[in-house]
């Protein structure tokens, strides 16, 4: 049941970055092969200069080991894996780089770095994740927030979440995006709480004039299929058109986007928004492809 497919990055999400590029970026405790070698893709799509922070000798050794002459980047030299993380939110907060990207560090450790109140990397926005979903090179992408980091999101939050995918979606180039708001039903139901936050959001949207088609509660069937929902007589401006899912809590986002990974062969470009600077959180498991997507998509996202 597992994919053989090749993940491939998407050539419009690289297309757009490109526009914006190249921006510094630091590469957080880039002490692994796949988070250099990502990182030279991404400075050959013309996308990134990067900076790196961790042990400096284990870099230099491994860019050597690629063929990669990275004598011309900033190395800034800290063998302690948890020390990186601090350094790289401290060079964000002083305007020295726009982009975060994850290398070998815990998610925690590097967010619990980025949250720090002192160094005014958030604001009145809550931060949330997107993943942008691709199968092929030129697909049209599927978004799907927030399966990694906001676990069990209140209404209020969810609103931020919304917003902010909204805003990516725009970036990307769909000027009025159709927003399913993910449930089990499409009934109201009180034995389903995030079927009512659903209706609550929908009504909350229109109140406030986001210009966005936005629906819920709807099911995934009927808010990826349209056959599906034209056999259920459902009706809606979203109904088997989403582009962006808003999932209910963080282990249905995950656990979609995983099965799109490893069923589908999916590439999944990963991004935290709402913030000073776009973080790009990968999964350790991610392969290069990935990741060199997920650092196009925070160059978006800026």
């Amino acid at each position: 049941m597992l994919s053989k497919k090749k993940i491939i990055c998407p050539e419009n999400l690289l297309k757009i970055a490109k526009q914006k590029g190249p921006v510094k970026a630091v590469i957080v405790n880039a002490v692994k092969e796949v988070a250099i070698v990502s990182a030279k893709q991404a400075v050959e799509a013309n996308l990134i200069i990067p900076v790196f922070v961790g042990d400096k000798t284990t870099i230099v050794k491994i860019a050597k080991e690629i063929n990669w002459d990275i004598s011309n980047y900033e190395i800034i030299h800290e063998p302690v894996e948890n020390n990186t993380a601090p350094i790289a939110a401290k060079l964000a907060s002083e305007d020295k780089v726009k982009i975060i990207v994850k290398g070998h560090i815990h998610t925690d450790v590097l967010m619990k770095a980025v949250l720090k109140r002192n160094l005014n990397l958030i604001g009145k926005k809550r931060l949330s994740h997107i993943w942008h979903m691709t199968l092929e090179r030129n697909d049209k992408p599927f978004i799907i927030t927030d399966g990694a980091l906001n676990v069990l999101p209140k209404l209020e939050t969810k609103m931020h979440i919304l917003k902010n995918s909204v805003d990516f979606a725009k970036r990307i180039g769909i000027s009025k995006p159709k927003v399913s708001i993910l449930s089990a039903t499409e009934e109201v139901l009180k034995s389903v709480p995030s079927s009512i936050e659903a209706k609550e959001l929908t009504k909350r949207v229109k109140d406030e004039g986001i210009e966005a088609d936005v629906f819920g509660p709807m099911a995934f069937d009927n808010s990826v299929s349209e056959k599906a929902a034209k056999i259920k007589g459902i009706k809606n401006a979203v109904a088997g058109q989403t582009d962006i899912l808003l999932v209910p809590n963080v282990e249905a986002g995950n656990g979609l986007v995983k099965m799109m990974i490893f069923f589908m062969g999916a590439c999944a470009a990963g991004v935290v928004v709402g913030g000073k600077v776009p973080v790009v959180i990968t999964s350790r498991a991610d392969n290069t492809e990935a990741r060199l997507a997920s650092m196009a998509a925070a160059v978006v996202a800026l």
